[in-house]
């Protein structure tokens, strides 16, 4: 039998492009496939670099995964060049203030979306926002802070966290004087940097300079979780348990801040009160961070569950290469 003329038929051949990258994202995404999302934002933003709502979309699914300061890089990026054009970015950016426990950017930002969009739709997520944070009517703010100022900030924050994930204290340490002398209303890089100093070694000086924040700053979470670290490991029984009371009495309210309190109490073998507090954390917001995997799966270890244990940390080896290169932190010397 005589073939077809199929001579006028074409092939149009399929060339994908930004917007179809940037809905497969959107498709991942909704199916809480958040890896595979962020590769397909990455694509679509390699097509249009500085697509606007390709870069905010983006951001939602570094907040879902706990990225917080990724997100707030592409976020400040928009407004750096768009401006009022986008404004829910201010409502977002202040949402990762605050999952961060950087309380006086968050409040800064919540009200600065409010005062450009009374009406807008995050509006009464951004005044819930405000009366949760309560924050001290009197606290100074910055309004001379700059966005460009703020993106290296961020940056900073990034790279530290990077080092400090790793236990690269010397790195971390060295960053973070930069940051103090750059920006010294940062109290954020001061806490860290007492915190790498006591794990390099320099265990005095650290332990004299966070006590000494502490008076000035009685209020300040992060400095009753550093001494309290310090004062296990030094051995200081009478100030470790006024520090230990305090903790157990606190249930923070920011995701990043839950966090660290389930790592403090795990680190000073508080293991029963530290699977807890693990438990109540939203993982999805904390994929990015290798310390949820390595002391989550501790807790398991030390409280009996050694296949819940390695269940964990295999995950986090899977999620973080540089755990895979780590042995299990339950069989070093010392768990830091």
């Amino acid at each position: 039998m005589p073939k077809p003329d199929q001579s006028d038929k074409k092939l149009i051949p399929f060339i994908p492009d930004g917007e179809f990258y940037f809905t497969k994202g959107v498709e991942a995404y909704q199916k809480q496939k958040f890896e595979l999302s962020l590769k397909w934002f990455a694509k679509a933003l390699s097509e249009k670099p500085d697509h606007p709502l390709y870069q905010c979309q983006m951001s939602i699914v570094y907040t879902e995964i706990g990225s917080y300061y990724k997100a707030n890089q592409l976020l400040t990026k928009v407004l750096t060049k768009y401006g009022d054009e986008y404004i829910d970015c201010y409502y977002l950016i202040s949402n990762n203030y605050a999952h961060l426990g950087l309380l006086q950017d968050a409040v800064k930002y919540a009200e600065l979306y409010l005062e450009k969009a009374p009406e807008g739709e995050f509006a009464e997520e951004a005044v819930g926002l405000l009366s949760v944070l309560d924050f001290e009517e009197d606290e100074e703010e910055d309004d001379d802070w700059a966005l460009e100022e703020e993106d290296d900030v961020l940056i900073y924050q990034e790279t530290v966290f990077y080092h400090l994930e790793r236990e690269e204290w010397q790195e971390a340490i060295a960053l973070l004087e930069e940051m103090i002398t750059l920006f010294p209303e940062f109290s954020q890089a001061r806490h860290e940097y007492h915190y790498a100093l006591f794990f390099a070694g320099e265990r005095t000086e650290a332990i004299e300079l966070e006590e000494k924040y502490v008076l000035e700053h009685p209020e300040t979470l992060t400095s009753y979780m550093n001494l309290a670290i310090f004062y296990y490991y030094t051995n200081n029984q009478e100030k470790f348990d006024h520090m230990l009371t305090m903790l157990q009495n606190i249930f923070p309210i920011h995701e990043q801040q839950k966090l660290r309190l389930a790592t403090t109490f795990t680190q000073i073998g508080l293991y029963e009160e530290a699977l807890n507090r693990f438990k109540l954390l939203h993982k999805s917001k904390l994929k990015g961070h290798p310390s949820y995997y390595r002391w989550f799966s501790t807790c398991y270890y030390f409280t009996g569950n050694e296949e819940k244990a390695e269940s964990v940390w295999s995950e986090g080896c899977k999620e973080h290469h540089i755990l895979a290169k780590q042995s299990r932190p339950w069989k070093r010397d010392n768990l830091i």
